[in-house]
């Protein structure tokens, strides 16, 4: 079954870059002198391009480290630019549908080649910029502030000062230079206590180890700790044992399924994520059992990487929960997407005395780009008072 659905998937994305291939080369090279000699060589390039993603993540741990980034870079821009070119082309469908009813596009100026190749330069050149703008977009993250009541005391805690990072999908694209950038801006905000909410790594650890990241992880700096649940990108890749062990080893707190105090007024749970009974086929634990040795009278918090079932938590009377997960679909207009599948894909939600907040991640997935959104760093000032 599982070949079954991968063949599918196959043959869609197939004929989803043969349909890109065949307008690109009937509206700019079709009309060339030799075009029929040059075609071949066209398609050979063309496949290799469209199926590079592909074939790096099939062979990247035979592959030179240069030589693999480069070929993940290439498959990774394709992508972004497959997406674009899908939605453009749909609508070029669409108004040649329209046009045989209506004729408001004459006939005669669609024919001629070099209206194709004027119009395909301009699409062409609009995607490069749209590539161009993603590109700096996603290199360039801000800081996203909250501050939040929670009506419960803390012992002899006021206020909290936590910093949350989602998605920061380290591996063959975001390297050590996006951990150190990250890093310096969490110190520069001197928060209390750091929350990781899943998707530290983007499949693989390699990267992680060959680069020595644990290293600048380590000089990460809260009096209360630093702490960390697992994605679903742990557990895809297959390595969400040695993920833990990597993080532990730079001083994260790794918490699966489990229940802390910070400074013994303050309960942070850190759940599995939901993906990972698809791999390892154990069910994480359900919020009540997670809560039932807690003092219910000190406040609450929930590291879950995506919101899901929401009313566990708010029925289990959650103060705030922290997740990640959505991206807020990265690449416009996904987010329309997203947001049909959660309840709240980012930003603030408020239920009565539950609290969500959800990141739409500091990294990338697949194209290192992002249109609608932006990269951030999670700084939320918590008070406490009943």
């Amino acid at each position: 079954m599982f070949s079954l659905v991968i063949l599918i998937a196959f043959l869609i994305y197939g004929g989803i870059n043969y349909w890109i291939g065949r307008w690109v080369w009937l509206g700019m090279f079709e009309y060339l002198p030799n075009a029929k000699a040059w075609r071949k060589y066209y398609w050979l390039l063309f496949s290799v391009i469209a199926f590079s993603y592909i074939l790096g993540q099939a062979f990247q741990k035979y592959l030179p480290a240069n030589l693999n980034r480069m070929i993940a870079y290439i498959g990774a821009y394709w992508l972004g630019a497959m997406f674009y070119l899908v939605l453009i082309l749909l609508l070029l469908e669409i108004l040649r549908i329209v046009n045989k009813f209506i004729n408001f596009i004459p006939q005669t100026f669609l024919k001629k080649p070099a209206n194709k190749l004027v119009l395909s330069l301009i699409i062409l050149s609009s995607l490069t910029c749209i590539l161009a703008y993603g590109t700096w977009n996603a290199q360039n993250p801000r800081v996203h502030h909250y501050d939040l009541k929670i009506n419960k005391l803390a012992g002899n805690i006021r206020t909290l000062h936590a910093v949350m990072i989602s998605d920061i999908h380290l591996g063959t694209i975001n390297q050590e230079n996006t951990l150190v950038g990250l890093i310096n801006r969490v110190n520069a905000l001197h928060p209390d206590v750091i929350l990781f909410a899943g998707d530290v790594f983007d499949e693989n650890v390699e990267v992680f180890v060959q680069q020595k990241m644990a290293i600048p992880f380590q000089s990460l700096k809260a009096p209360y700790g630093t702490y960390a649940v697992l994605g679903n990108h742990e557990y895809i890749g297959g390595h969400a044992e040695e993920a833990v062990h990597y993080l532990d080893e730079a001083g994260i707190h790794v918490l699966r399924d489990q229940t802390v105090e910070i400074a013994n007024s303050i309960n942070l749970v850190g759940r599995d994520d939901l993906s990972g009974a698809r791999f390892n086929g154990i069910k994480r634990a359900d919020l009540q059992s997670l809560l039932k040795n807690a003092d219910r009278q000190f406040p609450i918090l929930v590291l879950d990487h995506q919101p899901s079932h929401l009313e566990e938590a708010e029925k289990e009377g959650v103060d705030l929960q922290l997740s990640g997960h959505t991206h807020h679909g990265q690449l416009w207009p996904a987010q329309w997407v997203t947001q049909c599948i959660f309840e709240k894909d980012w930003g603030l939600l408020q239920k009565g005395t539950y609290n969500l907040i959800v990141s739409d991640g500091y990294g990338t997935w697949g194209p290192p780009i992002r249109l609608g959104n932006h990269p951030e760093i999670v700084d939320i000032q918590l008070q406490f008072q009943p």
